[in-house]
């Protein structure tokens, strides 16, 4: 019989990431850095900042990435100055007791530190759905919460969910060849988390990247403690240390946003002609950007039918309607729903239409795509996404829905809450800088308003921007970098000395 072992060096073989007469010498060495990457969000940040570049310069940069099984991927990485691997198999948490205890932990913070996102999130979409054995741990947990040892039964539950072996490859490929450092880019996701608690076991550091800006208040908790943290802003930062306080006695690093560094690159600028060329529209007239946001939490298609309808009836006069879908939600199904619009109403393809959601990947041609779509937008319209941010750093006037578009309004007081109480979105929506529309009429006369004067706001959209983002230099990808090779020195001196 084979061994679990045994297929994990057959894999790592066939993989090519060890020769077959290494398997026998398993060996630890310091590698520089490692970084997991397992959505294209992140494959951009790595792929088109200066972060690769910055951080190979004090030693070798391993990648291990998901979309590395997409052929598209290999030919955007072949000049990169970092090693790129397949991400290792990850095995799912068992349902009792891990899984079951994870949501007795989030609960547990939940009814503690009572956050206004999660706890309307709860309300209007988690107890709807959850099964009733989960919805069963509300009692225990408010007993957890009042009884204020919420983190040390966290502690507890992280040191049995590292224990548990998610990815045997992960192990190996570690006790073969150990990193100085495993930077995690998506913490709160299913698959990064198991080989952090690989590392871990085998005594190696690692980082976390917080990847966007509403993660620590609308995500389930992060699985595992790390032993420093990469975040956009000083708002980030005060999040961190709120939702999760033992990361007050660990070093936090403020780098900005890395994945907007491709905004401020010219590489990727092209001229309205040549956007509108390769979008088939017009540089002559308005260019309207609708941005759908992930169709797994709202129904937002409806609102871009109403508009692209209102579009080819000329109710909003000689403009015409870009529909951006999801980068990670882009179905095939939606340019089948716009195509009976006619020329003025075109749908962008922002992904690979039918690929899982972690083997997606954006090509140059899909990058330059997203960048001068904002670009070159006249009008931004969205429902409480980070277009917002998009918009807001090009300096395109941003319309914000404060309604469902859905029939019946499914979603009213959700939508409500979203831009007037959660916690990462409430700033942006009251700044000023966005311009709240109650229905379809509003939405009307703030596009034909902001196509009339687009300086309308621009103070406030600058504002926005800075708050988010931290820094607008497009540096960030080098800055991060700085915080990582830091974090590294650190670690040298302190065991050199000891």
């Amino acid at each position: 019989m084979v061994t679990q072992i045994e297929q994990v060096e057959a894999c790592l073989e066939t993989r090519g990431l060890v020769e077959p007469d290494q398997v026998d010498g398993a060996r630890e060495v310091a590698r520089g850095c490692l970084v997991l990457s397992s959505s294209l969000l992140t494959d951009r940040m790595l792929l088109h900042s200066g972060f690769i570049d910055a951080l190979s310069e004090s030693g070798p940069v391993d990648v291990w990435a998901t979309s590395a099984s997409n052929p598209k991927f290999y030919e955007a990485w072949k000049h990169s100055r970092a090693q790129i691997s397949e991400f290792p198999d990850v095995l799912a948490f068992r349902e009792f007791p891990h899984n079951y205890l994870r949501r007795l932990n989030e609960y547990a913070w939940d009814f503690r530190q009572r956050p206004p996102s999660r706890l309307s999130m709860m309300r209007h979409i988690r107890d709807r759905n959850a099964h009733p054995y989960v919805r069963a741990l509300k009692t225990p947990a408010r007993i957890l919460a009042a009884l204020r040892v919420e983190r040390a039964f966290e502690g507890w539950l992280e040191r049995r969910l590292r224990a548990y072996e998610r990815s045997p490859e992960a192990t190996r490929r570690f006790k073969l060849n150990a990193p100085d450092v495993l930077l995690c880019t998506n913490p709160f996701w299913f698959t990064e988390p198991a080989v952090v608690a690989a590392a871990k076991r085998e005594g190696i550091s690692t980082l976390a990247l917080i990847p966007s800006w509403d993660n620590l208040s609308t995500k389930n908790r992060m699985l595992f403690k790390h032993d420093g943290y990469l975040v956009w802003s000083e708002a980030a930062r005060r999040e961190l240390h709120q939702f999760y306080p033992a990361t007050r006695n660990a070093p936090v690093h403020v780098v900005g946003a890395p994945q907007f560094d491709l905004f401020f690159q010219e590489r990727f600028h092209r001229s309205r002609e040549a956007f509108c060329q390769s979008q088939g529209l017009r540089p002559d007239l308005p260019i309207v950007v609708y941005a759908l946001g992930s169709p797994n939490f709202l129904v937002e298609t409806p609102g871009a039918l109403h508009v692209a309808d209102l579009v080819a009836r000329g109710e909003l006069k000689d403009i015409q309607l870009l529909v951006r879908p999801h980068p990670i939600h882009d179905n095939h199904e939606l340019h089948e729903l716009f195509g009976k619009f006619g020329s003025r109403v075109v749908v962008q393809q922002t992904g690979v239409a039918g690929a899982s959601v972690t083997e997606r990947f954006q090509d140059q041609n899909q990058i330059v795509e997203w960048v001068n779509t904002f670009r070159h937008a006249d009008v931004v319209v969205n429902l409480s996404s980070t277009v917002t941010i998009d918009a807001a750093i090009f300096d395109r006037p941003v319309i914000n829905l404060d309604f469902d578009p859905a029939p019946g309004q499914p979603h009213q007081s959700l939508i409500k809450e979203i831009n007037h109480l959660w916690t990462h979105f409430k700033p942006v929506a009251e700044s000023g800088g966005v311009w709240l529309v109650n229905d379809f009429a509003e939405l009307v006369n703030a596009i034909k308003t902001y196509l009339v004067k687009p300086e309308l706001h621009r103070e406030k959209r600058r504002s926005i921007a800075e708050y988010v983002c931290g820094y607008l230099d497009g540096s960030c990808g080098e800055r991060a970098a700085r915080a990582v090779m830091a974090f590294v020195e650190e670690k040298r001196k302190a065991q050199g000395s000891a």
